[in-house]
This record gives structure tokens, sequence and C-alpha cells, in this order.
């Protein structure tokens, strides 16, 4: 009899909340992912994501062979794993740590309830954040959607809680289950190497000094690219945001940002298909394909537009200050609907979640929580002049910049800024 602990968005072993639980129990403990291919049948074969996760699991086997266990690695839908695990194993209980997200929370449940059929329990707990959506609430009970008071609640309440709370679950790791499962091959999963390099799980502590003076500037190595290790779990949230605390409150405030996106995601699920504020549901999108092509080509004739999504295409990654300046175009200057981009970083990005992707897209377009008015229509060129003034950045992308191959502007900003408040204005009228 063993218990199994279920890894999704938390591929590490130290400070993990579900693991370190699990492995109080008196049952030795089993790991178990499984690539879940109703998931990946919707991506291309050269998903940089799923190379990452399947990097990850190699790392983790190799940790966890000096106590002579093992990750078990399943490929399929989640339910028929589980339906056989189920059946054919001597299995106590379940632990596992919670996803917020709509299509996450449904499969749980679906899960709990088959292993409920087969007498076997589900435990889980809270790890992918510091604070639940279900903490952080109004003090009539309900939830927040401006990030301000958010954040100061989320500070009570962590002081409330005496702090961020550790988890040393890297300390009680003889307690696994002994096992000799192999790793797939990424190749025996359906995919191929992208060729895009991953970020670092350590980061320079200096860049995180001195992230609010250097986070605007794209050409500065400026920001931790921490998200997608965040993203999968392969490093800690609480860890990472109690060191936040120390040395740079506004890398604080910016992990407070992905809670409160969590949060909204949590609450209010509609957002996945429609915005967050209905009425800008009446937004009379121009949805032009050929201008959708040319700004996912990095071809709009705007040069931190095109710099930002040809670093996207090449690398996985954007800088946060691009994609603003990049989704307030497309919604803004084209008219295309906010949707169409945020599908398009949803495939694009190493770092995508959904809550923050979203939250993002509907802050540019101004159908969100908290989001920019309809009326501040970011300047491309002014952005380029005041965060990227050398054109270091933009040289690194779009080399032909200046010279008689690069396009002319797709649109005239002040005829499209002016279209853009007229379109607006027209469906937000009372």
């Amino acid at each position: 009899m063993y218990n199994v602990f279920w890894m999704r968005r938390d591929l590490r072993l130290e400070d993990n909340h579900g693991l370190y639980q699990a492995l109080q129990s008196p049952n030795p403990v089993q790991l178990l992912f499984i690539f879940d291919t109703e998931i990946l049948q919707e991506l291309p074969k050269r998903d940089a994501r799923v190379e990452f996760i399947h990097e990850q699991l190699v790392k983790l086997q190799e940790s966890v062979r000096a106590y002579g266990s093992s990750v078990r690695i399943e490929h399929g839908t989640v339910m028929e794993v589980w339906a056989r695990l189920a059946q054919q194993e001597s299995i106590q209980a379940v632990y596992a740590n919670r996803d917020y997200e709509p299509y996450a929370k449904k499969r749980d449940e679906s899960v709990r309830n088959l292993l409920q059929e087969h007498g076997i329990s589900w435990f889980d707990f809270g790890d992918q954040v510091v604070m639940e959506p279900q903490e952080v609430l109004k003090d009539n009970g309900q939830p927040y959607t401006v990030f301000t008071p958010y954040s100061r609640k989320w500070k009570e309440r962590l002081n409330e809680k005496g702090g961020i709370v550790e988890y040393p679950s890297q300390e009680h790791l003889p307690r696994l289950n002994p096992s000799q499962f192999l790793a797939p091959s990424l190749t025996d999963l359906g995919f191929e190497p992208s060729g895009i390099p991953f970020p670092p799980k350590e980061v320079p502590q200096s860049r995180i000094v001195n992230y609010e003076q250097k986070r605007n500037f794209p050409a500065e190595e400026g920001t931790s690219r921490l998200s997608v290790h965040l993203r999968f779990g392969t490093v800690s949230p609480r860890a990472k945001t109690r060191k936040a605390f120390e040395i740079s409150p506004k890398f604080a405030t910016e992990l407070i940002w992905r809670e409160f996106y969590m949060s909204i995601l949590y609450h209010f699920p509609h957002v996945v298909e429609r915005s967050f504020r209905p009425e800008y549901d009446r937004i009379e999108w121009r949805n032009n394909a050929q201008e959708f092509e040319a700004w996912k080509a990095g071809k709009t004739g705007y040069p931190l537009v095109d710099a930002g999504m040809r670093e996207l295409n090449r690398t996985g990654h954007m800088h946060n200050r691009v994609r603003m300046v990049v989704a307030s175009f497309l919604t803004k200057h084209l008219l295309i609907d906010w949707r169409w981009g945020e599908a398009y970083f949803a495939e694009k990005l190493l770092d995508f979640e959904l809550s923050s992707n979203n939250g993002g897209w509907q802050w540019a377009s101004g159908s969100g929580v908290d989001a920019a008015p309809y009326f501040r229509v970011f300047n491309p060129q002014l952005q380029l002049e005041k965060f990227d003034k050398q054109l270091r950045y933009v040289k690194r992308w779009v080399p032909e910049f200046g010279s008689f191959s690069y396009p002319a502007p797709i649109v005239d900003h002040s005829f499209a800024r002016k279209r853009c408040l007229e379109t607006y204005a027209r469906a937000l009228k009372p």
C-alpha cells in the first residue's frame, strides 16, 4: 500500500506543500506526472513548454534516484490513467497541489470522484501562490476587482498568518516509494526539440535589487525571467516572494499582481471567453486578417511592436513593457479582438499562464479589471523614444530597421487613435 503525489504545476522537490503533506503520512509516496493528451493534442510538435516540462522531469528523475525512487510518468488522458491506476495499484491516498484554472478545477473534481468510487482518499493543498484566491476577500466576502485594495488586504492576511511559511519537503525524501520507472523520451511523447533556450532558475540578486530602475527597458537585463519557473512550479513562489520583500518591494508587488489575476480567474471564470466588463463585448472589432498576420510576423512598420513580436516568435519570451505596447497596438490601433492576440500569446509564450495572459490582454484592451481606460492609447513611437532611445532592442530583433526593406507603418497613429476612440465610444455609450 502506498500514496501518490500527483505533480502538475509544482515540478520541484523543495518547499512543495502537497509533497510535504504526503511525506508526513505513514505510507511511502510515489511521485506521478501525467502528460495529458487532451492538452498535448492541441499543441505543435515543437512546443517549447512540453520540452521544458520534460527536461524538468528528467532532472527530478535523476534527483530521486538517490533515494532509490523514481517519477512515474504516464502519457494519456487523465481519466484513463487514473481509472487504470485505481484498479491495478494498491493506492490508499492521492495528494496534489490545487490548480485554479477552470479546466484544472473540473479535471480534479472528476478525478476526486473517480478515486472515491475506488475507496481512495484525495487531499489537496495551496502551493501555486502565497495567498489562495479564497483567502483574500473583502470584509463582505466578495472578491476584489481592483489591485491596490487587493494588495493591501493580501499583506494584511500575510501578517495575520505570521509571514510566509516554508514546507521543507526535501528533508523527508527518504520516505519516497522504492521504484524504478523510466522516463519516456521527448520523441516518445510525439514532440521534437524546439531550439528555444530556457532561462535559469537562479537570478543574480543585483538584478532584483535594481528591478525597479531597469524593468521598463527591454534592451537591459532588468527582469527576472522567472515567470516560466513560477508557471510550472520549478521554483517555490513562497521562497521567491519572501526574498523579494527583503530586497525589492517593486518586484514583490509584481508577484502579488500574478496572484491578483489568479484570483480574478478563480472568481470570475467567464473572463476566459468574455470581457470582464460586459459592455466591452459590444465593441465592433475590425478583425482584419491581413493586418493580424503583419502583427504576428512583426511587420507593422512600428519598430518597437515588430521587435517584440519577433522576440516572441524566436524565443517564446517578450519583455513586459513591450507586451503592453504590442497588445495596445493590436486592440486599439488595429481594432482586432483581444481574444485573437491572447490566443496567439498562449500559443507562443514559454511562460504562458492563463490568468496573467488573460488579465494582461483585457487590461490592454480596457475590458478587464483595474484596466487602462479605453482612451489611453499607447503611442508606439513615444514608447520607443522613452524606453529604447538608443534602439538597442530594436536593432537586435529588427536589423533592417532604417533601410528601404523595412515596411512603412501599417496605419497612421493619429488616425488609428481617433478611430479607436470613436469605436469604443459607440460601444460604451449608455
